[in-house]
């Protein structure tokens, strides 16, 4: 039997979120779909999905479709369809906590104030699942968090962050291929 991979990428859905910072996520999942010549056609679990073979591997991309706050009710409906050992998710979210060119991979964590890395974590009742956390930095001065990264990179942080996504693709298709501990060794750093 095949093995199957489930990649999540977070953030909003909708046309005026598309380039927020807290959509990096769906960015990710967006530039993995043209690597792998595949597209999202189809709703699953509250998720737009989209299938792909990767050296014998199943892979399924999904972009949850509820806002943020919700998306462990995608990420519980597509573990369970699939029938998934945890170690065969991966989720990629935007980080505050991160200069923007740098991605850390984790085999497990807390939310450290992700909403929704909040959902997923209590939905599936455990922290303990792989997470690729891609840089987006602080806030400027005393603006809120929460207007932050619902604005659009800026057109300066563009080059930084398509690379970003980049090198977030190839450690999440060496994740596929080779392991969290390989992945994690590799890419955890800064562009």
């Amino acid at each position: 039997m095949t093995e199957t991979y489930l990649l999540i990428g977070l953030g909003n859905p909708g046309r005026e979120y598309r380039e927020n910072r807290h959509n990096i996520g769906f960015m990710l999942l967006d530039r993995l779909a043209v690597k792998l010549d595949t597209r999202f056609t189809r709703l699953q679990s509250k998720a737009l999905v989209a299938s792909a073979t990767y050296q014998d591997l199943k892979l399924i991309l999904a972009k949850p479709q509820t806002f943020m706050n919700l998306s462990g009710q995608a990420v519980q409906g597509l573990v369970r369809f699939y029938k998934l050992p945890l170690s065969n998710l991966l989720v990629a979210h935007d980080d505050l906590d991160l200069l923007p060119g740098t991605i850390r991979i984790r085999p497990d964590g807390g939310s450290a104030g992700q909403k929704g890395m909040a959902s997923i974590i209590e939905r599936l009742g455990t922290d303990v699942f792989p997470r690729l956390r891609l840089g987006i930095g602080h806030p400027p001065g005393q603006m809120d968090a929460a207007d932050y990264v619902l604005q659009d990179f800026t057109d300066e942080e563009r080059p930084v962050i398509s690379e970003t996504l980049n090198r977030a693709a190839e450690a999440a298709m060496l994740f596929v291929r080779e392991g969290l501990d390989t992945a994690m060794n590799q890419f955890n750093g800064s562009v």
